[in-house]
């Protein structure tokens, strides 16, 4: 495929790949680097940890083909790595490939850092840890979604009902400011504002994710996911570490720890994929001015799909191919 350069005459482009886990995300965006002459920023939660690698699925030196990947591997295990930390670090990275005059291509299935780039997150008041000791007593009396719900209906719609860690900075917000999450991300402006965003959304059917995720977790252990979590453990990462309580991380623990046995463990983490692929949906639905793709009938026609959306949104705009 021909390499290729968008140039802008005015505002900077920024190609994005995001959508539900498995759905080839990483691939495409490697292909279109090679096809725009461009760089990928990672929009993953846990990839951006250190040791981390099997699980979250991290494309490796030789299936990146020359492609710089930024915002992996930038974060150690114990650190709390926010989504106001990644804004800050992908936007430089993000500005960093333009100055280079190459383009920069966000891949990746984190919702909330997509959104923090798109459209901004609002500072909001600092953790209160007495509040939140209060609302997790309460949350084990009444439910914590519920609380949302009666406050805040669009965060209750948006977070999933045992999110616990979301539902309590949506109630913290309410209870510290008097207004909802929601009235704050309508106040929010993006960091990347005057960048042209192309963004592009992948899909596919429930039952090919369903196959898809199941021959990745095999795939994850036979790579030695069990090994990689022993190696950081034994390295005096702790089983508190964020990363640990991802998915993947989390059930692959619990089965070292004495929790059922490791095929039981399998099927748990293909179920987790499956309910994930489907949160990560109903989020990116929600999501203004994304494109979709079926990716059901395979790379090829995927791939030309996307050329043919970044093409259609480049000519929108006071910008150039160059060939």
């Amino acid at each position: 495929m021909n390499t290729m350069a968008v140039i802008a005459d005015d505002a900077p482009l920024l190609l994005a790949v995001v959508g539900p886990t498995a759905t080839g995300k990483s691939a495409l965006g490697i292909l279109l680097a090679e096809r725009f002459d461009g760089e990928v920023i990672s929009c993953d939660s846990t990839a951006v940890y250190r040791g981390f690698d099997i699980g979250t699925d991290k494309v490796s030196q030789v299936d990146r083909r020359g492609i710089p990947h930024h915002l992996v591997d930038v974060a150690d295990p114990q650190e709390i790595y926010s989504a106001a930390r990644y804004a800050r670090e992908a936007t430089t990275a993000i500005r960093g490939v333009t100055a280079r005059g190459r383009v920069p291509i966000l891949v990746g299935g984190t919702g909330l850092y997509f959104r923090a780039l798109a459209r901004g997150l609002f500072a909001g008041p600092g953790r209160d840890g007495a509040l939140r000791d209060r609302l997790r007593r309460i949350g084990e009396r009444h439910g914590l979604h519920r609380l949302v719900r009666q406050v805040d209906p669009a965060s209750a719609d948006r977070i999933h009902a045992r999110d616990e860690k979301r539902l309590i900075r949506a109630l913290e917000v309410y209870y510290l400011t008097g207004r909802p999450l929601t009235h704050h991300f309508a106040q929010t402006q993006s960091p990347l504002a005057g960048y042209t965003i192309a963004g592009i959304a992948l899909r596919q059917t429930s039952e090919r994710t369903a196959d898809k995720v199941a021959r990745r977790v095999e795939a994850q252990f036979a790579a030695g996911l069990l090994d990689e979590i022993r190696a950081l453990r034994a390295a005096g990462v702790p089983d508190t570490a964020p990363p640990f309580g991802g998915m993947v991380y989390r059930q692959a623990l619990a089965f070292l720890n004495g929790v059922g046995d490791e095929a039981g463990t399998r099927d748990e983490i293909v179920r987790a994929n499956r309910r994930y692929a489907r949160r990560q949906l109903i989020w990116f639905r929600k999501e203004p001015n994304l494109q979709w793709i079926q990716v059901d009938d395979g790379p090829a026609q995927v791939a030309d799909a996307a050329v043919r959306i970044i093409h259609e949104r480049v000519r929108q705009r006071p910008a150039r191919l160059a060939p």
